[in-house]
């Protein structure tokens, strides 16, 4: 009988396997608790959230909508590979599937039987894990989403005891599902098991409110910097779905940030004569780029 984590120590396990964590809003109360119990809890649900955006993706799942009211999962994962967290209770994010499912996870087996009945409430059981992405094959997962959702879902395990067999897909959970799509969980949990061999990471800092990064200047991209600036840049580009990177984002400005950067000033509706890749200050100051310099 697994009870599930406190709010303190699912976020204390999910910073202890180094992932960068946001809390919103009031998750540490925000649940359907009302609604149904929440434990004992089996194992990780992953699903793809068939949106875009990070602000607007947080926001579904907080609230959910008419049909289904949120919480919508535990953790949203955006594509700069953190973890927003929305709820620490019961959530509506399993629904209903195979209860042949649920033993074969209880029982961390290697195989899982292909889901058929939904005769169980899988929100009972389970964490659930958002990760934006539209689900339709074309839509890429970085690399440092990729990592995130191995980390989170290891957090979990690690601070059960629990194997790599304790994290299941949604398709893998009802017929009715079929996500996650864009890679498989075979492979998910071949590296959540990876991780699970070694210890876990130190523990991210929580970051402090700083602010914005100013606006550099427009020479300052000219002259291909190689600054942390860029680094933040990038993964603000990646977060707003912009990224145009085959590794990284990193510190040194290459033409794959002009790329993603191009992508934003379109993004925003910019005329054709604004978007050449090279940041202007307006362009700049709406992406929001958190402060990585001194003030």
């Amino acid at each position: 009988m697994a009870t599930p984590l406190t709010a303190d120590r699912l976020a204390a396990a999910l910073r202890a396997e180094g992932v960068g964590v946001v809390e919103v809003d009031n998750w540490r109360t925000h649940n359907r608790n009302h609604k149904g119990a929440f434990g004992p809890v089996n194992g990780v649900i992953i699903h793809h959230t068939v949106s875009r955006g990070t602000d607007s993706s947080v926001a579904l799942c907080y609230d959910g909508y008419d049909e289904l009211p949120g919480p919508l999962c535990h953790g949203v994962i955006d594509k700069a590979g953190t973890v927003h967290l929305v709820s620490s209770g019961r959530a509506n994010h399993a629904g209903s599937g195979d209860g042949d499912v649920l033993t074969a996870v209880v029982a961390e087996s290697p195989r899982l039987p292909r889901p058929t009945s939904n005769d169980t409430d899988g929100n009972v059981h389970f964490y659930g894990f958002e990760c934006i992405n539209m689900g339709d094959g074309s839509d890429p997962w970085p690399a440092v989403q990729l990592d995130a959702i191995e980390r989170a879902a290891a957090a979990i395990c690690r601070a059960y005891g629990w194997s790599a067999a304790s994290v299941i897909g949604h398709k893998e959970w009802t017929n009715q599902k079929t996500d996650p799509v864009g890679f498989s969980m075979d492979s998910m949990r071949a590296r959540i098991a990876s991780r699970l061999r070694t210890a876990p990471d130190k523990p991210k800092p929580t970051p402090k409110p700083t602010g914005y990064e100013p606006f550099p200047g427009a020479d300052f991209f000219k002259k291909s910097p190689r600054s942390p600036i860029i680094t933040a840049m990038g993964r603000r580009l990646v977060a707003e779905e912009c990224g145009r990177y085959d590794q990284g984002p990193g510190p040194q400005w290459t033409d794959a940030d002009r790329t993603s950067f191009r992508a934003w000033q379109h993004k925003i509706g910019d005329d054709a004569r604004f978007c050449d890749g090279w940041p202007g200050p307006r362009q700049w100051d709406a992406l929001k780029v958190p402060r990585v310099t001194t003030p």
